[in-house]
């Protein structure tokens, strides 16, 4: 067997493989709401038969979203929207799923990307005020948000605990905390986006004290039964920036906190990242991290073939792959991967007529 389709603990909860879903914003909902879309999206890449699926970035307030089309968990309905992608996941695969829980920051109020994605105003439609650690705009031509207060930052961390109980009801199998991309936790964790002279300001210390508050938060509301993980970013590509040093003492205090996992991926917060792409360009970042904290590891980014997946697993580099882009382009990658590596794969009784023809036997 690969080890790529051997079994993982994420605490309480044991993935049948170590194929993650990355978490994708699909810009498709209404006042937070999800739609048919989502079900048709989620019940699609739940059929192949991942080891998790997590469900995109979901706001845990309205003014936390990054469009005025993204997902939310910030009232009853929004959790009502949530039930049939759900109840349709659970009756038609095993597929584990989890929700990131996410506050957008000073990326907050844009337009959705094949509409620009640029900043949209306060006063205009469909636009508000974003908050974020400091009065600093994310580039030139957004909008300059509103610098949290101390009663602000409680707001937003109780926001975070409130979605983690709907999160909880609704019967999600993990919660992701981000804390990545440039969004308000990772504005937290950068000098160059957190300007504070307060207890939330300056040291790394001190940078590091909201997203453990939350994080801690979330994991005394949480059941036991329910891991709690976290996205980071592990660089800012920008010197001077948020770096791999300051995510390995993220990662260690997380998972002094309870952390099952972290999910390592890179940028996001500045316009002036110069990133070298590549495959498997942010796996270095994940394997340091790995190596010094001991804390389960997912990488991501350009992780495309099977073979590249099973090699990075194979090398100690991460303890699980996920994908993103690639899982869009070819949502049964987990049964291409089966078929490559010489292993089986799950899948729904309706599609096991497309058993190929001189292979053996790949659906188990």
């Amino acid at each position: 067997m690969s080890r790529l389709f051997t079994p993982l603990e994420l605490g309480p909860l044991t993935l049948a493989n170590r194929i993650v879903v990355a978490p994708m914003c699909q810009y498709s909902a209404v006042d937070g709401q999800a739609r048919d879309w989502h079900l048709a999206h989620l019940g699609s890449l739940a059929l192949a038969g991942p080891g998790l699926l997590i469900q995109e970035a979901t706001a845990v307030s309205p003014e936390g979203r990054i469009t005025y089309a993204d997902l939310g968990l910030w009232d009853d309905a929004c959790e009502a929207a949530l039930k049939p992608a759900l109840a349709f996941v659970r009756a038609h695969s095993k597929t584990p799923v989890a929700i990131q829980l996410a506050h957008a920051g000073r990326k907050a109020s844009c337009e959705v990307p094949w509409k620009g994605g640029a900043g949209i105003p306060a006063q205009e439609p469909h636009g508000w005020l974003p908050a974020a650690p400091s009065a600093a705009p994310f580039a030139p031509g957004h909008t300059t948000p509103a610098a949290l207060t101390e009663d602000g930052v409680a707001r937003v961390r109780q926001a975070f605990v409130a979605a983690a109980l709907r999160a909880a009801r609704l019967g999600y199998d993990l919660v992701e905390l981000h804390a990545a991309h440039g969004y308000l936790l990772h504005e937290f964790l950068s000098p160059l986006s957190n300007t504070r002279t307060d207890e939330y300001g300056g040291s790394l210390e001190n940078r590091l004290r909201f997203p453990l508050e939350v994080f801690t938060a979330l994991r005394a509301t949480l059941p036991e039964s329910i891991p709690l993980g976290v996205r980071i970013s592990a660089t800012d590509w920008v010197p001077g920036g948020w770096d791999l040093e300051g995510s390995v003492e993220f990662a260690r205090r997380a998972a002094a906190l309870g952390a099952a996992y972290i999910h390592v991926s890179s940028g996001g917060l500045s316009p002036d990242q110069r990133i070298a792409l590549g495959p498997g360009y942010q796996v270095p970042f994940a394997e340091r991290i790995r190596k010094e904290t001991g804390l389960t590891t997912i990488a991501v980014g350009l992780i495309t073939e099977p073979e590249q997946a099973e090699a990075i697993l194979a090398a100690g580099q991460a303890d699980a792959v996920a994908l993103g882009r690639a899982m869009l382009y070819d949502p049964r990658w987990p049964w291409r991967a089966a078929a490559q590596l010489g292993d089986t794969a799950a899948c729904p009784p309706q599609y096991l007529r497309c058993q190929p023809h001189g292979l053996k036997k790949l659906f188990g």
